[in-house]
C-alpha cells in the first residue's frame, strides 16, 4: 500500500542510527538476538527479537524492557513495508531467519497466515487485552476468529478540505456523495478547480469507498483454507466505479498519480478542492510542505461523504500490527511483547504527537489530550473529536484477502482504463472479477 511511503524517510533515519550490542541468549527463538538497534540493559531476562520500522520504535521498545520484567524486546529495523516482507518471506521459505514479533501492515496479515507464517495469539493473554481496542481494530487482525496481530494505528477516512476553495465559491461540506458531485459541478461551472481527484495508485480507496456502498470483495474463513469467496462486480462495487468514472469524464476530479510531487504541488496550489484521506493524512501533507507556506491555515477536514446519508458506514484506509512468527520457540512471551509494545501511554502519546501515528488503543483514542487536540493543520479545529475519532469508532474491520497484492496491482490496472474512458465503472468491475477469480483459483482456491 501506498501508505508504507509515508514513514519511510524517518523509519530510514531510525534504521541508520548505530547498532548497539545487546548480550542475550534469544530465550525467543527467532533471528539472532546478539545485535540489536536498542540496548538492553535487564540481562537476566528472555529476550525475544522483533522487525518493526515505526520511526519512534527505538522509544517505544525502551519504554517496553524498561517497564517489564518477565521478557525483553531485541529490536531490528530491517526495512520499511515490502523490503520486510521480502526478508520475511525468505525466512519462512528457509524455515529459519524470521524473528519472534514482527510489523505487518494489516491487509498483509492473510497473505502470512495462509502460509502458517504466523500465530493466532488468541490463547496467549487476549482476554487481558480485547477491551483496549475497538471492535473494527480487532477484526481487521483477525482471520475468522483467530487473532494474528495487536492493532496498533489505523486510518478512519474523512474528508480534507480547502476552506478557502469552498468560501470563494460558496460551498459546504457534503454530506452524500451525490453532494458532493453537485458540489464540484458548482465550482466547476463558476470556473473554479477540480474538486477532488481519482488516483488509479491508491486501490485502497476505492476498495474502501466500494465496502461504504456495502461492497464484500472477499469472505476467507481459515477452517476452510482453499476456499475464498471473491466478489468484485457487484451492484454497489459496479457504482462506485461508474460514480468515480463519471466525475473524471466531467473533468470534475482530476486523474493524478498520488504521493507524486506533482500531486502535492497541486495540493499546495489549490488546484484540488478536497482530498478523499485518512487520519494519518495531515502528518503525511505535513511532512511533504503542505500547509506550511502559501497555503497556511486553509485546509480543514469534515466526514467521509454517504452514500447513503441515513445508514452512515465508516472505512478505513491503512493500519498496521504486530504479529508473532510461528518460528518463536516461546510464542507466549513473543505476543506478551506484541501485545505491550506501543501499549504505554508515553509511547502512544509521542505517536501521535511526533510522528503520523493514528492510535487505535483506546487508551489515547479515549484521551482528553488526543481527543481535544486543536490540531495546527487544520487551523486549531478539533479534527479528532470532530472527525476522526467518532469514525474510527464507528468503524467495524473488513475481511482482507491472502492475495491482496494481486488485487490492489489488478484494481489499479481497470480503474488506470476507466481514467482512460476505454471502459465504463460496471465494465471494469466484470473485467476484475473475471481476473481476480481467475488468479485464485491458479493458486488452488475454490472460489465462491
Amino acid at each position: 500500500m501506498k501508505r508504507r511511503r509515508i514513514l519511510a524517510a524517518a523509519a530510514v533515519l531510525v534504521a541508520a542510527s548505530g547498532l548497539v550490542a545487546c548480550s542475550s541468549d534469544g530465550d525467543g527463538g527467532g533471528t539472532d538476538a546478539s545485535n540489536c538497534t536498542n540496548k538492553i540493559t535487564k540481562t537476566d531476562l528472555p529476550v525475544v527479537t522483533m522487525w518493526a520500522w515505526y520511526p519512534n520504535m527505538q522509544l517505544v521498545v525502551d519504554n517496553f524492557n524498561k517497564q517489564n520484567t518477565e521478557v525483553q524486546v531485541c529490536w531490528t529495523n530491517v526495512g520499511q513495508g515490502g523490503d520486510e516482507y521480502d526478508k520475511f518471506q525468505t525466512a519462512i521459505s528457509a524455515g529459519t531467519g524470521a524473528p519472534d514479533v514482527i510489523m505487518i501492515e494489516m491487509d498483509r496479515i492473510p497473505n502470512f497466515q495462509i502460509q502458517n507464517a504466523i500465530v493466532d495469539i488468541k490463547k496467549y493473554g487476549f482476554d487481558a487485552v480485547k477491551a483496549n481496542y475497538g471492535e473494527g481494530a480487532w477484526k481487521d487482525v483477525s482471520v475468522g476468529d483467530a487473532v494474528y496481530g495487536v492493532p496498533v494505528d489505523g486510518g478512519p477516512m474523512a474528508m480534507i478540505y480547502r476552506k478557502d476553495i469552498f468560501d470563494k465559491y460558496g460551498v459546504t461540506p457534503p454530506k452524500t456523495w451525490a453532494e458532493y458531485e453537485q458540489a464540484a459541478q458548482k465550482v466547476k461551472d463558476a470556473g473554479g478547480p477540480q474538486f477532488g481527484d481519482l488516483g488509479a495508485n491508491v486501490p485502497a480507496v476505492m476498495m474502501a469507498l466500494q465496502i461504504q456502498k456495502g461492497a464484500s470483495p472477499f469472505a476467507y474463513d481459515p477452517a476452510q483454507p482453499k476456499s475464498i469467496g471473491v466478489k468484485m462486480n457487484d451492484q454497489g462495487s459496479k457504482d462506485v466505479l461508474d460514480y468515480w468514472g463519471g466525475l473524471a469524464k466531467k473533468g470534475l476530479v482530476g486523474t493524478q498519480d498520488q504521493f507524486t510531487p506533482e500531486y502535492i504541488s497541486g495540493v499546495i496550489n489549490g488546484k484540488y478542492a478536497t482530498y478523499i484521506s485518512a487520519a494519518w493524512a495531515p502528518g503525511y501533507l505535513t511532512g511533504a510542505g503542505v500547509g506550511q507556506g502559501q497555503d497556511t491555515g486553509k485546509f480543514a477536514v469534515a466526514p467521509l461523504p454517504q452514500w447513503d446519508a441515513n445508514n452512515p458506514v465508516q472505512v478505513n484506509w491503512g493500519g498496521s500490527a504486530f504479529s508473532v512468527t510461528k518460528q518463536a520457540k516461546k510464542p507466549e512471551l513473543a505476543a506478551k511483547a506484541a501485545y505491550g509494545l506501543y501499549a504505554d501511554k508515553e509511547s502512544l502519546t509521542d505517536g501521535w504527537t511526533n510522528q503520523v501515528i493514528f492510535p487505535l488503543n483506546l487508551t489515547a483514542l479515549n484521551s482528553p489530550e488526543f481527543v481535544d487536540l486543536k490540531v495546527k493543520f487544520f487551523g486549531g479545529q478539533q479534527a479528532n473529536k470532530e472527525v476522526y475519532v467518532p469514525a474510527s469508532k464507528a468503524y467495524k474491520g473488513m475481511t482482507y484477502s491472502p492475495f491482496g497484492q494481486y488485487y490492489f496491482d489488478a484494481m489499479t490496472k481497470q480503474i488506470s482504463e476507466v481514467i482512460k474512458g476505454s471502459i465504463t465503472g460496471a465494465q471494469a468491475a466484470d473485467r476484475l472479477q473475471e481476473d481476480v477469480a481467475k488468479y485464485a483459483k491458479e493458486q488452488g482456491f475454490t472460489v465462491q
